[in-house]
């Protein structure tokens, strides 16, 4: 296993493990073999969130940081050997469970959510802490088009950043993120705290990047390049598109999750819809790819996201053992300068079908 440092003081192993399926999918026992699996390849890097797992449920909500909680008592893993991450679920109109919607992640909301992931995940501290997405309108999932009249009143950068802080400052949370972010937020969250020298500094955005949604590198690379922002890049294998099995005679295995939650999955459908115009050839074309090289179409998704040069961890998730080996096997291989000038072909045929 590769590491990479987010942090001073904080080494990441190149592939992180997510556990949005913690919960849903997967049963205690179940994520504790791969949490075990995962270790024992040398994976110290584990991602969660307060509204995991997905589908989001009432009666599901938070199991995922509690499986996490749980197996690091169970197992004994020395608390400094184990980088956990988690994030805050933003404003939403339809999970009420979670603070009543929430409304906003105002300073109230982020304090609470903080303590509900402390309780849950059995710790004192969290080592990365995230806002799951911004507090402003902003399209996201799969919608592209910015649409001024859909704004509304959002919190100030400097509230969200005022209670981090006070976290940071009282041992709670060592580092702050964000996620599904934009050039505009990640700049704004830059401007404040440079602005007031007792806010942290933001060290990392955790967004989608894979072969069929590259657009990371349209605006927000250069923005945390020069911010010395890290990208910790999830959902490398496209919700399951690139490893190819929804090419199968009709459209993939019925375990599969784009196939077993059809319907209720909104935000994973609206970007991965496999009826989206190039989608399916430009999958097609990537598993060519791999073809001629003799090497996994998995190999080449993850191997092809590890090449950039700002991603500091790439967050895979699996709910089956094989899985999850494939995944490790992975990123033994590196990717030669052909293998990358093919790819870069297929993207220029088909650019970003699933944003």
């Amino acid at each position: 296993m590769r590491y990479s440092t987010l942090a001073p003081g904080m080494q990441v192993s190149k592939l992180c493990l997510g556990t949005m399926t913690f919960g849903e999918q997967n049963s205690y026992e179940e994520a504790c073999r791969l949490l075990n699996m995962a270790r024992d390849a040398g994976i110290n890097f584990f991602d969660s969130a307060e509204m995991y797992p997905v589908p989001q449920r009432a009666d599901t909500q938070g199991l995922s940081e509690t499986y996490v909680g749980c197996w690091l008592k169970k197992s004994k893993v020395p608390r400094d050997r184990v980088v956990l991450a988690t994030k805050a679920t933003g404003p939403s109109g339809q999970m009420t469970w979670i603070r009543g919607g929430p409304h906003s992640l105002d300073k109230k909301n982020i304090k609470e959510a903080i303590h509900g992931s402390l309780c849950r995940l059995q710790t004192d501290y969290i080592d990365l802490y995230q806002l799951h997405w911004p507090d402003r309108y902003v399209p996201m999932f799969g919608c592209t088009d910015y649409n001024p009249s859909c704004s509304y009143k959002s919190v100030p950068v400097e509230e969200q950043l005022e209670a981090l802080s006070e976290a940071v400052d009282s041992g709670k949370i060592r580092y702050i993120g964000l996620s599904n972010e934009t050039p505009y937020g990640v700049m704004e969250f830059c401007r404040v705290s440079k602005e007031n020298k007792a806010f942290p500094r933001v060290i990392s955005i955790q967004n989608a990047y894979n072969l069929l949604c590259r657009t990371f590198d349209s605006g927000l690379a250069e923005s945390c390049h020069q911010e010395r922002l890290s990208l910790l890049a999830y959902s490398p294998l496209a919700m399951g598109l690139l490893s190819g099995k929804y090419l199968s005679h009709g459209g993939g295995p019925l375990d599969a999750r784009l196939n077993l939650y059809k319907g209720c999955y909104a935000e994973a459908e609206c970007r991965y819809n496999s009826a989206k115009p190039n989608v399916l050839p430009a999958i097609q074309a990537y598993v060519e790819v791999s073809r001629k090289y003799d090497i996994c179409p998995i190999t080449l998704a993850i191997g092809f996201v590890l090449k950039h040069p700002l991603v500091a961890s790439v967050i895979i998730g699996a709910t089956k053992l094989w899985q999850l080996k494939e995944q490790l096997d992975s990123c033994e291989e590196e990717l030669t300068p052909e293998i990358i000038a093919d790819i870069d072909l297929v993207h220029e045929k088909y650019p970003n079908p699933t944003p």
